[in-house]
């Protein structure tokens, strides 16, 4: 099994969590691989901000998404707000038939499109470790939506 993580990792509270998500990757026996996009190598000699910079890495991490077999997607969110990149990858998946997997490790409501946009929800690190990604059970997010 091939997965795609997104998330946001643009603090220490979100890198933290997404190196927490890439161990429970490694961990779990069911996933043969997995693109994590903080990893990702792009090339060097492009300026992080320019235009061919985010030009190439919007090409890399869609490449991916299609080669994965199933995205997991950390939304963990300030103010009921997903990071926006992750929002679009989840879309994405969902619009190519790629299962999606929501980890949700903080309290707080679930955007619908999310929730009716995703296979599963889970909510603890163990969860990640356990869950099987290639029969990918259906467990859904049943609280309150926005």
């Amino acid at each position: 099994m091939n997965l795609y993580l997104a998330g946001p990792f643009f603090d220490d509270e979100q890198i933290d969590r997404v190196e927490r998500v890439e161990k429970a990757l490694n961990q779990n026996t069911t996933v043969d691989n997995f693109f994590s996009p903080r990893l990702s190598t792009v090339d060097k000699s492009l300026e992080v901000g320019s235009d061919e910079w985010s030009k190439a890495v919007f090409k890399l991490d869609v490449d991916e998404i299609k080669k994965a077999d199933a995205v997991i997607a950390i939304i963990d969110f300030v103010d009921d707000n997903v990071d926006s990149g992750t929002a679009f990858e989840i879309g994405y998946a969902h619009a190519i038939n790629k299962p999606v997997i929501l980890f949700h490790e903080k309290s707080g409501n679930v955007n619908l499109m999310l929730s009716n946009g995703s296979n599963s929800y889970l909510t603890t690190i163990d969860d990640i470790v356990k869950f099987d990604f290639v029969k990918i059970p259906e467990y859904k997010y049943n609280g309150k939506v926005f």
